[in-house]
């Protein structure tokens, strides 16, 4: 824990203040679509996924693109990086995998909540391969002395489609909900 401490302190302490000016900032945002019309529960929709993803996704982009004392290297073997990672059995290894499994977890489950087209496991794997693969690249164009990894973009791209697994069951238990609702009012000789 203290090398996650030392590594990345200074990004968890930027996102721990950044968490209730954003919080604003989305309230003024749903009172300020409100205004402009539209209804409040899509104002509200809409601005949480927009947080969500903002505060879920930006801070881990931030870590992979701080710069850390190392070499530049591609590793374009699929699952050479992976296995090696998963042998040394370590500390490191738990924050390797789980960090890339979990990066694109949030955009992966709030993007198509926010834009509906983007909705699909498939089809957030394949936004999270195309950003983890522009983020690999700029970690090795800046020279960030990071390596480069084609399973870190695979990673990222099944964290994406576990957010998008997750976005669906959540849609479709609220329409559960919501359809269940409506069929108890009509019982009892409501209309919904």
């Amino acid at each position: 824990m203290r090398q996650v401490w030392d590594s990345w302190g200074d990004v968890l302490v930027a996102w721990t203040l950044a968490v209730p000016l954003v919080v604003i900032a989305a309230g003024w945002l749903v009172r300020l679509r409100i205004g402009r019309g539209q209804p409040r529960g899509e104002a509200l929709r809409s601005t949480i996924a927009e947080l969500g993803i903002l505060l879920g996704t930006l801070p881990w982009v931030w870590m992979i693109l701080t710069p850390v004392h190392g070499e530049r290297h591609v590793i374009l073997l699929p699952l050479k990086d992976l296995i090696e990672t998963l042998a040394d059995a370590s500390t490191n290894t738990v924050v390797q995998v789980g960090a890339n499994l979990v990066l694109f977890v949030p955009l992966g489950f709030f993007l198509p909540l926010r834009f509906p087209r983007f909705a699909g496991v498939l089809r957030m794997m394949s936004v999270g391969a195309a950003l983890s693969a522009a983020l690999e690249i700029a970690q090795y164009v800046l020279d960030l002395g990071r390596y480069s990894s084609i399973d870190d973009v695979l990673m990222n791209a099944a964290g994406a489609g576990i957010g998008a697994y997750l976005a669906r069951v959540h849609v479709a238990r609220r329409e559960a909900e919501r359809s269940y609702s409506s069929r108890v009012l009509l019982r009892l000789g409501w209309s919904s």
